[in-house]
């Protein structure tokens, strides 16, 4: 089956996370992505538990699935020459280094501009390569608190709370994923490549909606507000009979609407709800009013009746209610295949050209010589290259898959 990025071919020089969910994104939709990691690999493999029966973590086979594998030793000078002609064979090369250790390789921008004119460059760094931080590591919580993420999350009378999940990483990975092919397409037209310059610092600012926008617009400060919304009420969690429920009345529609299906039809015209501005201000009152009659309802059948009145509202499930909901099975969004392999499925759906999950991640290595002869190396030079620790093979993959 024909997908978006067929023929696109990828060097994957990152790890940990930013990177590595953005080249699984693009392996998802057809790019040929070689992974390279260092004889010491990606930490992630490690970071567990849980682990997999293959010992490799549940963290990182989920964001390294559909990659050929390569072990190479970028320290050594031959390694860094094996890198040279991976590149003269790359369409996009994404990395994650410290700032400056390309350069101090030989591949700096400048140089990568000269040697592979269109080549696209992903750069990810925490806090970019100039300014006041540059060159400084970045990790995802060290950015929720500088960006001041961390202090908008968590309850009202509570500390500051690093978001649940790695949000700033996460989100770099599919800026980064975004700014790929708004390069690509850019260079139909030029026949160049680009730096394409994503930090964990820009990605963490960009998600400060709506407390960035109040602020600058006339100071207002951001404030924790727990599960509910500064600009808007009622949207919060409430307590029904049998768990935790969301209600999002977004509009004044919605909040006639929720009014009536708990029996206070009379809330929508009080004057202390008749607009969301007066349902914020007085966000406590409402709370009160509405807490005793929701507390006495069925979270299910509270959803099926506001839902079908259009008011946006949802039982607050837990991971695992998350990914056994038949509709997220509908939307293929957890893969469960009978070769063994589990993840979450591709959330960018194409109508004529879709993606595919393509197979669970490579051993450290596994595809080390096949790499190596597809870039031009005789079967000699891969030996030697072997036999020095440049490069390191596993000798293939014992379950027989392939990328």
């Amino acid at each position: 089956m024909t997908r978006a990025l067929d023929g696109l071919r990828v060097l994957d020089l990152s790890r940990v996370l930013a990177g590595p969910l953005c080249t699984q994104m693009l392996a998802d939709h057809g790019a040929e992505v070689t992974k390279v990691e260092s004889p010491a690999g990606d930490e992630t493999r490690g970071w567990g538990p849980p682990f997999l029966e293959t010992g490799v973590s549940a963290y990182y086979r989920n964001v390294n699935r559909a990659k050929r594998n390569l072990v190479l030793d970028l320290g050594s000078a031959r390694g860094r020459e094996v890198l040279g002609t991976l590149l003269s064979g790359a369409d996009v090369v994404v990395e994650n280094f410290k700032a400056g250790t390309l350069a101090r390789w030989g591949f700096g921008d400048d140089e990568l501009r000269r040697r592979f004119p269109s080549l696209v460059h992903c750069r990810i760094t925490g806090f970019g390569t100039d300014g006041p931080l540059g060159g400084l590591p970045g990790y995802d919580a060290v950015l929720q608190a500088y960006g001041g993420l961390m202090s908008v999350n968590g309850e009202p009378d509570g500390p500051p709370l690093r978001v649940g999940v790695p949000v700033v990483d996460m989100v770099t990975g599919i800026l980064a994923f975004s700014g790929i092919l708004l390069a690509l397409r850019e260079r139909d037209a030029s026949g160049l490549g680009q730096l394409v310059d994503l930090t964990l610092l820009d990605t963490v600012i960009s998600l400060l909606h709506p407390h960035s926008g109040a602020w600058l617009a006339d100071g207002t400060p951001g404030r924790r507000t727990g599960s509910a919304h500064p600009s808007i009420a009622p949207y919060e969690n409430f307590e029904t009979v049998d768990g935790p429920f969301f209600i999002g009345a977004g509009n004044d529609r919605q909040f006639a609407a929720l009014a009536e299906v708990l029996g206070m039809p009379e809330l929508a015209s009080d004057p202390r709800f008749t607009s969301n501005a007066d349902r914020v201000r007085n966000a406590a009152v409402l709370r009160a009013v509405l807490g005793p009659r929701i507390a006495a309802r069925r979270r299910e059948e509270l959803a099926e009746c506001l839902l079908a009145r259009g008011v946006p509202a949802s039982p607050v499930h837990d991971v695992a209610d998350a990914l056994t909901a038949p509709q997220v099975r509908h939307r293929e969004m957890v893969i469960d295949r009978e070769d063994g392999y589990r993840g979450v499925g591709i959330p960018i759906k194409l109508a004529r050209t879709p993606g595919q999950v393509g197979a669970a991640p490579r051993p450290p290595g596994a595809d080390t010589r096949a790499v190596l002869a597809v870039a031009g190396y005789s079967d000699d030079e891969i030996d030697s290259l072997l036999a020095d620790g440049t490069a390191v093979s596993s000798g293939g993959d014992p379950s027989g898959g392939s990328a």
